[in-house]
């Protein structure tokens, strides 16, 4: 049952963060080109084209972080677990314990965060987008990596009953 409920989360997840990336990325370098063609060949600039490969960027940062939990590739300092093997299980369920409470500090203060600019009705200066919908991807990644996380937890812990009984 939940192997199951994981396995519908990886793959909506996966859609979202593959197809997110994805069309971040090409309006991305479509802007971009277009502003540099602009800039160099007809002496004329897009100011809101460097407005949007800010967004783009942040967006894609924040999308990325739930990918690389996926394929955990995130940033680790492993030194105690090359000296003291036998730690590595302890260890990975004291960082993904870390990791979900960093999650729901994320939920919480994204969504605080997203509700104060919604009550101000702040836009960005040249694109004039609600910094509501910018403000947005904070809790959206704080649930998303939360979940991915789960999913690393309910691996391990799989891989680590697999190993105890064939041992």
């Amino acid at each position: 049952m939940i192997q199951r409920t994981l396995d519908i989360l990886d793959k909506g997840l996966t859609w979202f963060e593959e197809w997110t990336l994805y069309l971040c990325v090409m309006v991305g370098m479509i802007s971009l080109f277009i502003n540099v063609v602009l800039r160099y060949g007809f002496n004329y600039t897009l100011g809101w084209s460097e407005e949007l490969i800010r967004e783009i960027i942040i967006y894609s940062t924040f999308i990325g972080c739930s990918a690389a939990i996926k394929n955990r590739s995130q940033i680790v300092i492993d030194v105690l677990v090359q000296l003291v093997p036998r730690l590595r299980l302890p260890l990975a369920y004291v960082c993904n314990l870390a990791v979900l409470f960093y999650c729901l500090f994320m939920m919480i203060m994204g969504w605080q965060m997203a509700a104060q600019q919604a009550a101000t009705m702040q836009k960005t200066i040249l694109l004039e987008i609600p910094l509501v919908v910018l403000f947005s991807i904070l809790p959206l990644m704080g649930a998303m990596m939360f979940v991915r996380t789960l999913q690393v937890m309910w691996k391990d812990y799989n891989e680590g009953r697999a190993k105890a009984s064939n041992a």
